[in-house]
């Protein structure tokens, strides 16, 4: 028979009957039966055998004493011991009396179903009985327990309501009391009498902390209720703010559509942003944990699954090079040996490729204006619908509240199209989030970030000086920045949560790598129609020479220069240390207007490279120039050996970073001077984005 044929054999037969489960335990029913058939099956056997009858009386007493004893270390009732009891001795009896009389009289047997009968409603009975009474105790243990809690809620609520008479001389009525599951405090439902609402409760929230001795960093803080007649009191107990809370080592996917976390609450709950429709304002001065939060931010960004990110940091694009030079390095990899995608889709760290990005996010957000009107009229909405495919683009702009106040002439040109990003593009998926060193009138004078700015936080560190909070957070009264005095502490509110204490995440650099890996595969890319609108600007933004500056480790004024470089002052003869990144016909055309004004002023020494001429004797006076055409005919003295590297590493190329260790020079001066080589002929520039290579003409 095949093994198809026997499998299905298998299943018929195990299909035939009904399917019994002997490991399970003994019912009403199945007990009496068992137990009847089995006085039948000692009785008939007994008969037959002339067994003493005596045997099975004993029998029977042994197995009463059994139970009775086992059911008293289980705590059974006493009408579930006499049952059980009662029920060997009856078997016991009828099994002497069939074994003396004989088990196959009409006599016996009736009798015997009778007894399986009672045995039957008996158990039935006393199994009610037993759960009842479990049911009883469990209910009676959750009375003691209410009962105690009762007592602890009805204590804080009378104590509440005479603090609120006391301080704020408002009547109110505490409806209930919700201790917080995480411990560190717990909640009242008021009902303020005379139409007082919450905002009569909050201006005295520092008052009622204090009269209730709240440890530093805690609060009573009052909050709207379900209707204007109710408010909510958190009464914070335990300060939370005061240690570091972790970011959380589970990167599982977000969407900017159902909120991305920031941070926690003083009641242990998370607090998220909502950025579909609202741009974002993050102040804090120096100190206060604003550049942790930001890796915060941009670590929610990079797991959502609709979200593109672009970073403008004029601070030397700190903020982004952390989520960037990983990956561009190629320091990191995917468990499926692909390489990992930068955490962030654009970095500008210059006023001019900053005026690209905000360009291509206005090209982008005006052209999905016109492109999806289908996709608009099918989802009958105004709102461009956000997705894996037409993602949301959020621009991060470190200091970018600073931009949008300065007086510089480049400052305002950026502060212009900002504002027009946050004025025109809500609908179409773009938003900021901004971040400023202070709460200050100057910031927030802006009618544009108040009114689109609805996610703020401010992280105060203890700082006081430009940390207006009644600005920050119009309408809320009763923040203090003395109430979080803690790096990373802050407040933060939103139009779906009111401005309330948080603690920031704490996000380590070894975090931001593996997020940058684990998040790979998740980012989306911009969709075609608002890719060909960002043009050549976004297609070539990570290429060589536009990233060249996250890799330029070269000192201006430091003494890790090239040992050729003149140490004294006079003329600063750069060709001797090799080609500049840049170099192109505009420099050679400048050296040469340069050679030509030396030569009219200072008796130089003669090219010893020009043909058809005779090098006067050395005069021991003058300039030799002769390295600047050296160095650009032949490279550098250590280009030979780099050449040869390239060429034993075959098809495969040789990165810059690479040769650049192996020259032992700065990235900065490598690049420049294998620019020149591929100019020349003696190498082929691969381009592949951060995979680049050089290699050489014989295996190009």
């Amino acid at each position: 028979m095949s093994s198809t044929a026997t499998a299905t054999a298998k299943k018929q037969h195990v299909g035939s009957g009904p399917v019994l489960d002997w490991a399970a335990g003994h019912g009403p029913v199945t007990g009496a039966l068992s137990a009847t058939t089995g006085a039948f099956a000692v009785a008939t056997t007994g008969a037959a055998t002339a067994m003493p009858p005596g045997w099975a009386l004993a029998v029977g007493a042994a197995g009463a004493l059994g139970h009775t004893v086992a059911g008293l270390r289980v705590r059974n009732a006493g009408r579930t011991l006499a049952t059980r009891a009662a029920s060997w001795l009856v078997g016991a009896g009828w099994t002497t009396w069939a074994m003396t009389t004989g088990p196959l009289t009409w006599a016996a047997l009736g009798s015997l179903a009778a007894i399986g009968v009672g045995m039957g409603a008996a158990a039935r009975s006393v199994a009610l009985y037993e759960e009842a009474r479990e049911e009883e105790a469990i209910a009676a243990e959750q009375r003691a327990v209410a009962l105690e809690l009762s007592a602890e809620r009805r204590a804080i609520a009378a104590e509440w309501v005479e603090r609120i008479q006391r301080i704020c001389s408002i009547s109110v009525r505490v409806l209930a009391v919700e201790m917080w599951s995480t411990g560190a405090g717990y909640s009242l439902d008021l009902e303020p009498q005379g139409g007082i609402t919450y905002d009569r409760i909050a201006q005295y929230s520092v008052a009622l902390s204090a009269d209730a001795k709240l440890p530093h960093g805690c609060t009573a803080a009052a909050t709207a209720g379900i209707h204007q007649g109710r408010t909510i009191l958190d009464v914070t107990t335990v300060n939370v703010l005061k240690e570091d809370c972790p970011y959380p080592s589970e990167y599982g996917p977000l969407s900017v559509l159902t909120g991305l976390p920031w941070g926690v609450r003083t009641n242990g709950e998370t607090v998220s942003a909502y950025l579909r429709e609202q741009c974002a304002l993050v102040v804090g001065p120096t100190g206060s944990g604003k550049t942790n939060m930001v890796h915060t931010i941009l670590a929610g960004f990079a797991r959502a699954e609709d979200v593109l990110t672009w970073v403008i940091d004029l601070n030397a694009g700190s903020a982004g090079l952390p989520w960037v030079l990983p990956a561009l390095n190629g320091e990191l990899q995917q468990a499926n040996g692909k390489p990992v995608r930068p955490g962030i889709d654009w970095l500008a760290s210059s006023h001019e490729e900053a005026l690209l990005m905000l360009d291509a996010a206005l090209a982008v957000g005006l052209h999905r204006k016109k492109a999806y009107q289908d996709l608009l009229s099918k989802a009958n909405t105004d709102l461009l619908p956000i997705s894996a495919k037409v993602p949301q683009i959020l621009l991060v702009i470190d200091e970018g509240a600073e931009i949008l106040v300065s007086t510089d002439r480049q400052m305002k040109e950026l502060a212009k199209k900002i504002l027009e990003v946050i004025r025109m593009l809500r609908a179409m998926g773009i938003r900021t989030v901004l971040t400023a060193l202070g709460a200050t009138g100057s910031v927030l004078g802006n009618l544009m970030i108040r009114r689109e700015g609805k996610v703020r936080v401010a992280l105060t560190g203890g700082e006081t000086e430009g940390m207006d909070l009644g600005k920050m957070f119009p309408g809320r009264r009763g923040l203090r920045v003395e109430q979080a005095p803690y790096k990373g502490a802050g407040f933060m509110g939103t139009p779906e949560s009111p401005a309330a204490l948080f603690k920031a995440w704490r996000i380590l650099p070894n975090q931001i790598r593996e997020i940058t890996a684990a998040t790979s595969d998740r980012h989306p890319r911009l969709d075609d129609i608002s890719a060909r609108a960002a043009g050549p600007a976004y297609a070539r933004r990570w290429d060589t020479d536009r990233t060249a500056w996250m890799r330029d480790l070269t000192l201006d004024h430091g003494t890790d220069a090239d040992p050729s470089e003149s140490a004294g002052g006079g003329l600063n003869l750069s060709a001797l240390r090799g080609p500049q990144a840049g170099q192109g016909s505009e420099e050679d055309a400048m050296l040469r207007r340069f050679r030509e004004e030396i030569d009219a002023q200072f008796a130089t020494a003669a090219d010893p490279h020009t043909a058809g001429e005779q090098a006067p004797p050395a005069t021991g006076e003058g300039l030799d120039l002769s390295a600047l055409r050296r160095a650009r005919e032949q490279g550098p003295v250590w280009l030979p050996k780099v050449l040869e590297a390239i060429k034993a590493t075959g098809a495969e190329g040789m990165k810059p970073s690479a040769v650049a260790e192996l020259a032992g020079k700065d990235r900065k001066t490598v690049r420049a001077a294998l620019q020149a080589a591929v100019e020349r002929g003696q190498l082929v520039y691969r381009d592949n984005g951060p995979h680049s290579v050089y290699v050489h003409p014989n295996h190009a």
